[in-house]
């Protein structure tokens, strides 16, 4: 009859063990079921309105990223400057255009969000309970502790099949405006380039141009269980260009 009830008692533990593991999982599965993509901008950039015939934009996109899609997201950035509705127009010739729109994408990558306070609570509560019920079936205290373990070890598992992924994209843009006439823009640069391990050299140089400059940085985040770049990317894309667009 003993031997019954310890039975029983054992299965009820495993259940109790399998419904913890689970609960970060579920959790996880359900809060972050939607993909969720975040955009925003380091600085507003304003350009000079033009007439109709000067709104051509000449566009530059580059990245060092191998998994960046260079030409996906220039077909995104171009429609989305088009059809802004502010009757912009692209060309390929830089001598035509009146703006120029240099983008390099510096990071597109897979990152883990830290959320240092919700994995504090989760371990405690995790080898708390675990303890506790190796307790209540007559377990000593070291089975209780080697419950707990135990209980974190199904957890982990469980996590291993739902997992929060956050990608980030990082882009800075650089915009140059050619100034009315009669307007000369001076530039004054200062450049420090490291020659090795034991000094660098400094470069500083003044220049009168006729374009203006602007420089900006967009960052993007996606988030969702289980994101692969496939799913992320398209509306990560769309909504990179949109702000890009917006400078517009």
């Amino acid at each position: 009859m003993m031997k019954v009830k310890s039975l029983i008692n054992l299965a009820l533990v495993g259940i109790v063990f399998v419904a913890l593991s689970g609960c970060s999982a579920v959790h996880t599965s359900i809060s972050k079921r939607d993909l969720d993509v975040q955009t925003k901008i380091s600085t507003s950039v304003f350009v000079d309105p033009v007439p109709q015939e000067q709104r051509k934009i000449y566009l530059e996109v580059r990245s060092g990223v191998m998994e960046f899609d260079r030409n996906s997201f220039r077909r995104t950035l171009s429609q989305q400057l088009v059809n802004s509705g502010n009757g912009y127009t692209l060309t390929d010739d830089p001598k035509k255009a009146q703006y120029t729109m240099s983008v390099f994408v510096r990071n597109l990558e897979k990152t883990t969000p830290e959320d240092a306070a919700g994995a504090l609570s989760a371990g405690f509560q995790g080898v708390g309970a675990g303890a506790a019920l190796s307790y209540a079936t007559g377990g000593s205290y070291r089975n209780a502790v080697g419950t707990g373990l135990l209980v974190g070890a199904l957890s982990t598992a469980a996590n291993a099949f739902v997992q929060d992924v956050m990608y980030l994209l990082v882009a800075d843009i650089q915009i140059k405006e050619r100034a009315g006439k009669g307007v000369i823009v001076r530039r004054d640069s200062k450049i420090n380039t490291k020659i090795s391990d034991d000094g660098a050299t400094t470069q500083t140089y003044s220049e009168a141009t006729t374009q203006k400059e602007y420089r900006t940085r967009v960052v993007t985040t996606a988030n969702k269980a289980n994101l692969e770049l496939a799913e992320a990317q398209p509306l990560m894309f769309e909504k990179t260009a949109y702000a890009m667009a917006s400078f517009f």
